[in-house]
């Protein structure tokens, strides 16, 4: 009865390991991103608009995973200027829609892309962006983008955010947390395959929008870096960075 237990026993540790060994081998997707900055005007000690692109995919049938926080840090110096202190709430922004905030609350407009796998094929949406300051939470400001889709889901997101400070060669870091974006029943969720927002500049109602991103006062020699740092819903994190050329 022993010597049979025992050689069971090691007949049930040989196929775990052999299963084990099959998992291991089973290749697992993979997600990509690339960002691009940009400021206008380009110039050091200036008043400017940001604009930050992203770009996703993957592995799997082209689409990247869900994204699940983002963390985009800024070059040493670069802080948002807002001379003029108001906030929206979450609970307005989604009540009421862009509309419903103070103007003096408005950061930016963007655009985005959201994809899904679905049946046979990809499905893509497109979503209207804008991004408003909070409520300031532990003395630190916020922030909140509100994304509008309108097909094939008629559906409004709302994007929340902090603004913490980043160690060098960055300065600060804007900190993104992306709610599950459904789609169609029985679908998966959807993911974002592309992310431009502009902070700063543009107009509001016919005026010259006060929020402004400040340039830094210097330079490093390599230029001015960005980076961004991504969570996917799959638990892969992402990192990804690059340089600007030197403002005149």
């Amino acid at each position: 009865m022993r010597a049979t237990s025992a050689l069971g026993v090691a007949r049930t540790a040989v196929v775990a390991l052999t299963i084990c060994a099959g998992l291991s081998g089973v290749a697992q997707a993979e997600n990509f991103a690339s960002i691009e900055p940009s400021l206008s005007p380009n110039r050091l000690r200036a008043k400017a608009a940001l604009t930050f692109a992203m770009r996703f995919s993957g592995t799997q049938f082209g689409v990247a995973a869900p994204l699940t926080r983002s963390i985009v840090r800024l070059p040493a110096g670069m802080t948002l200027d807002i001379p003029h202190l108001s906030s929206c709430t979450v609970a307005r922004l989604r009540a009421r829609g862009p509309s419903g905030c103070p103007a003096k609350s408005a950061l930016g407009r963007g655009h985005a892309l959201v994809e899904v796998h679905a049946g046979t094929g990809n499905i893509t949406e497109e979503a209207d962006l804008w991004a408003f300051l909070g409520p300031p939470k532990n003395l630190q400001p916020t922030f909140e983008i509100l994304a509008q889709g309108y097909t094939p889901v008629d559906e409004r997101k709302v994007l929340t955010g902090s603004v913490l400070p980043a160690s060098p060669p960055y300065g600060e870091e804007l900190v993104m947390s992306i709610p599950p974006i459904p789609t169609l029943m029985f679908e998966p969720d959807a993911s974002i395959a592309a992310f431009s927002l502009t902070i700063g500049g543009g107009t509001r109602h016919g005026k010259r929008a006060a929020n402004a991103v400040l340039t830094p006062s210097a330079c490093p020699a390599g230029g001015l870096p960005f980076a961004a740092e991504f969570s996917y819903a799959d638990g892969t994190v992402g990192v990804t960075q690059t340089t600007t050329p030197c403002p005149a």
